[in-house]
């Protein structure tokens, strides 16, 4: 926990989930669907997996080889010895690692998923370049994503065509629009100096870059599905401030400012459980459509659709983004 006198910050609150258990009663049965998320060893992503398994789907637990994940793994299947869940080793600082996993998927998995979510994140880092040569936040919180959905959508496609339904669900963060700046190239491209630093601002700005990048991918990610008249969804979800190892990540990199402000805002924070509702929604709600947004209003409270806020939306962000994207991961990126 943290103290407030030595404003100190080193493990997730503890927090009585407020509004989770209500909706775990009213989600629809999950059985027969196949859902795979990234990032589940702790924090929303874990309660994701959880939930999903409780609720009769395979789970596939897309992380790190770590003894956190197999720990991860070992406590569903001990909370719930009927659930169909899976490990699958996917490293997201290394676009080798994301393509290894898709295919291991791709082969286990021939019929289709009917849900992707791309919930892993970093956040608060010291400048650093992954080894595919881009900037090592925007590597995991998004690009890698990015191809991930890539490599699976043939998966989602088809299972949207015998099911009708089939849900990519992405993950952002009230640093979405926080600082109020629209998306900017330098993120997304090949790392030549260091991005702003390790100030607390050029922290912040990083961070803000991948999340908005993670809603701009959706919504434009939305429009060729669209296009396509494809029966496959996309929705972003945030998870409001919930106390979970990223805010841990925040105090610990983020200098002095950033450790009090989070120890006081800690106080108002919402428990992991309450924190997933938005991606739970997005992924297992009847009525989530693609194109939302969904999450608390304020920092807590009960899931709801959003309206993006214009940062989000901007026409050009979002070409420049799906265009940026693939020239990573040196592929187009072709939605039918």
């Amino acid at each position: 926990g943290w103290s407030r006198m030595g404003l100190s910050y080193s493990a997730p609150a503890k927090r009585k989930p407020r509004w989770y258990p209500q909706m775990m009663a009213e989600l629809p049965s999950m059985s027969g669907k196949v859902v795979a998320i990234t990032g589940c060893t702790t924090g929303t992503g874990y309660v994701a997996a959880k939930a999903c398994a409780q609720k009769g789907a395979t789970v596939l637990m897309l992380n790190r080889a770590s003894k956190r994940a197999n720990e991860a793994l070992k406590s569903i299947k001990e909370e719930f010895p009927s659930a169909d869940v899976v490990m699958v080793e996917c490293d997201l600082q290394s676009f080798k690692s994301v393509r290894k996993a898709a295919a291991e998927i791709r082969e286990k998995y021939p019929d289709g998923i009917d849900v992707l979510c791309n919930n892993a994140g970093i956040m608060m880092l010291d400048s650093a370049k992954g080894e595919d040569g881009f900037d090592l936040e925007m590597t995991v919180n998004h690009l890698s994503h990015f191809l991930l959905t890539k490599e699976l959508f043939p998966l989602l496609a088809k299972r949207a065509s015998i099911t009708g339904d089939a849900r990519i669900v992405n993950h952002s963060s009230d640093a979405r629009k926080t600082p109020a700046s629209k998306l900017d190239a330098a993120y997304l491209e090949k790392k030549t100096t260091e991005l702003g630093g390790n100030g607390t601002y050029a922290k912040v700005s990083r961070y803000h870059q991948t999340k908005l990048a993670n809603c701009v991918f959706t919504f434009s990610m939305h429009d060729r599905l669209q296009a396509a008249s494809s029966n496959v969804k996309v929705l972003v979800a945030h998870p409001g401030l919930a106390a979970t190892n990223l805010q841990v990540t925040t105090a610990q990199n983020g200098g002095g400012f950033m450790e009090s402000m989070l120890s006081c805002l800690m106080v108002m924070s919402q428990s992991a459980e309450d924190g997933a509702m938005g991606i739970l929604q997005c992924m297992c709600g009847p009525d989530a459509k693609s194109g939302e947004l969904w999450g608390p209003k304020y920092f807590t409270g009960q899931p709801q659709k959003l309206q993006p806020e214009k940062l989000l939306t901007y026409e050009d962000s979002k070409q420049m983004l799906w265009d940026l994207s693939c020239k990573a991961i040196g592929e187009v990126f072709e939605i039918h």
